[in-house]
C-alpha cells in the first residue's frame, strides 16, 4: 500500500481513533475487531468515536476500546459504535431557540481530535462520510478512509463489504416469494435497495430467478414489462417475480422520491417503484399483482462468511495504512490484493455503476431475463 503522501518517515503513533458513520452494514463490526486488535498488538490506543462524526463534537461520546470490548463481534451485525447518517460537521443541523439553523462544526472536530490525543482515525463509512473525511484531512486532521455500502457503488473498490450480505438477503427472499406466486398465479414486484446503481437488484435478481430486473442504469418501457409478464402466463407459468431496484425508472421518467419525515433534512429518498410497477401491470394486463419493499432488512443480520473476511482484511489494512502514515488515503480491494487510493478519488459524488455491457447483464438476457428495455421474445420454446 502506498505510504505518506508527504514521503515523509514513518509516524509515531501512540493513540489512534475509530468512528463509523452513515448508514449501517453487515460486517462493520468486523472491520472494528480487526482495526483494534491490530492497533493493540502494535502497542497503541484504541478511541471509539460513537455516533459517526457527532461523537467527535458532543462531550462523553469516546470511549477506550480494549480487546475484550471487541471480543466476539465478528458474527454481528450493526457496529458497536453506533451510527448516524445527520453528523456532517461542516453543515450540522440543530435548533437554536425554536429554529431551525445550520452551524459548521468541523472546527470543533478539529479540537476534539487534539483533545483526545488521537494521532489518527480511522473512518469506516460510505461516500457521504468519506467526502467529510476527506474534508477533514484537508484541515490536516490524519485520517484514513474503509469503504462501507450495501449499495456497493463506491469508486475504487472492487466490492464493499456489506453488499454480499444483502444479496443473500434479498436472494433468500426472492426464493420465498417464487412460493406464494406460484401458490396464488401472482405477479411480485419486489424493491430492493441501491440507491442510484443495480448492483443488488442485478445479482440478487439472477441469483433468485427473477424473470424482469429493473435497475438505474438501463431505463426501462413499463410495455415492454408486461409483455414479459404475459409471455410467463401465456407459457403456463402462472406467475412472475420482477425485482426493481429502488433508483430504476422508466425512460423518460425521473426516479421515483418521497418526502423525509423530518423536514429539516435535504436528502432525496428512493422509494415507490415497485408499487407504481406493480399498479401499471395489474392496469395493463389484468394480471393480480402485489409488491413488496425489502427495504432495511437488507441492512440487518449477520454478515456472510465473505463480508467477514473482507471486512477483518479491510480493518487490518487500514491500521497498516496508518502505520505508514498514509493518511488521506482509503483501503479499496483490487484482487487479489489490498490496495488504497487518495480520498479525493472517492469523494467524487459519482457511484460506481453497472456496466451495462458486464457479464452479469449479457449472461442474463441469454437466459431470457428482460431489463425493460427491449422485447425480443424468446428465441425458441422453454
Amino acid at each position: 500500500m502506498a505510504t505518506s503522501a508527504t514521503g515523509e518517515g514513518k509516524p509515531k503513533i501512540r493513540r489512534i481513533g475509530i468512528s463509523t458513520g452513515g448508514g449501517d452494514a453487515p460486517g462493520l463490526n468486523a472491520v472494528i475487531r480487526a482495526a483494534v486488535k491490530s492497533a493493540l498488538n502494535l502497542g497503541w490506543e484504541v478511541v471509539g468515536i460513537q455516533r459517526g462524526f457527532d461523537g467527535l463534537f458532543r462531550p462523553g461520546m469516546a470511549k477506550k476500546l480494549t480487546a475484550r470490548d471487541v471480543a466476539g463481534i465478528l458474527t454481528m451485525g450493526g457496529t458497536i459504535l453506533g451510527t448516524t447518517n445527520r453528523g456532517n460537521p461542516f453543515e450540522y443541523r440543530t435548533r437554536v431557540k425554536g429554529k431551525a439553523v445550520v452551524k459548521d462544526m468541523s472546527g470543533e472536530v478539529v479540537k476534539s481530535v487534539k483533545r483526545l490525543g488521537l494521532d489518527a482515525i480511522i473512518c469506516i463509512g460510505g461516500d457521504g462520510t468519506l467526502k467529510i473525511a476527506r474534508q477533514l484531512a484537508d484541515m490536516g486532521v490524519p485520517v484514513v478512509g474503509v469503504p462501507k455500502t450495501i449499495d456497493n457503488d463506491m469508486p475504487g473498490t472492487v466490492i464493499t463489504f456489506g453488499y454480499d450480505t444483502a444479496v443473500s438477503t434479498a436472494t433468500d427472499a426472492l426464493d420465498k416469494l417464487h412460493s406464494t406466486a406460484a401458490s396464488h398465479q401472482r405477479t411480485m414486484v419486489v424493491e430492493l435497495m441501491g440507491r442510484y446503481a443495480g448492483w443488488i437488484a442485478l445479482n440478487a435478481g439472477v441469483a433468485g430467478g427473477a424473470d424482469v430486473i429493473l435497475i438505474p442504469e438501463i431505463p426501462f418501457d413499463i410495455d415492454v414489462v408486461c409483455k414479459k409478464v404475459e409471455d410467463r402466463y401465456h407459457r403456463r407459468r402462472n406467475f412472475a417475480i420482477v425485482v426493481a431496484a429502488e433508483g430504476a425508472a422508466p425512460a423518460g421518467h425521473g426516479m421515483f422520491t418521497r418526502e423525509h419525515r423530518d423536514t429539516g433534512r435535504q436528502e432525496v429518498l428512493l422509494g415507490g417503484i415497485a408499487a407504481w410497477v406493480a399498479e401499471e401491470i395489474n392496469k395493463r394486463t389484468g394480471r393480480e399483482t402485489r409488491s413488496l419493499v425489502l427495504g432495511h432488512l437488507q441492512r440487518g443480520g449477520n454478515p456472510t462468511t465473505f463480508d467477514r473476511l473482507l471486512g477483518t482484511r479491510f480493518g487490518a489494512a487500514a491500521v497498516r495504512l496508518v502505520a505508514e502514515g498514509g493518511f488521506g488515503r482509503m483501503v479499496c480491494l483490487r484482487p487479489p490484493k489490498i490496495d488504497s487510493i487518495p480520498l479525493a478519488e472517492v469523494a467524487t459524488g459519482q457511484p460506481r455503476k453497472v456496466p451495462v455491457d458486464s457479464d452479469t447483464v449479457l449472461s442474463a438476457r441469454m437466459m431470457g431475463i428482460c431489463f425493460g428495455d427491449k422485447w425480443d421474445g424468446p428465441s425458441h420454446p422453454r
